[in-house]
């Protein structure tokens, strides 16, 4: 098992800026990639940003130019800095990780991120 808690979440104005962290319970080289979702409320789930183990990173695209996903591997931590926010950008985000040590695909409870016009 790995848990995952997040933090760093909160109330921001339209055009700040917010950094959430993603601590793991355990070594995260052994998890393929590392990611961040959200979720409004009345919509689905939806990628936002992932990190292999080996630094290749994927952006949605109402993200790119914005938002920036890093991992620590020695701290076990995955970070998602995010910058121009914008009301749109309000939702639970959650970490995920998928990995083969052990073998799961795992998520962390989210933190809830709401952008003020």
């Amino acid at each position: 098992q790995v848990q995952l808690v997040e933090s760093g979440g909160g109330l921001v104005q339209a055009g700040g800026s917010l950094r959430l962290s993603c601590a793991a319970s355990r070594s995260i080289l052994s998890c393929n990639a590392m990611g961040w979702y959200r979720q409004a409320p009345g919509k689905q789930r939806e990628l936002v940003a992932a990190v292999t183990v080996g630094g290749s990173t994927n952006y949605a695209d109402f993200v790119k130019g914005r938002f920036t996903i890093s991992r620590d591997n020695a701290k076990n931590t995955v970070f998602l800095q995010m910058n121009s926010l914008k009301p749109e950008d309000t939702a639970v985000y959650s970490c995920n990780a998928k990995c083969w040590l052990p073998k799961g695909d795992y998520w962390g409870q989210g933190t809830q991120v709401t952008v003020s016009s």
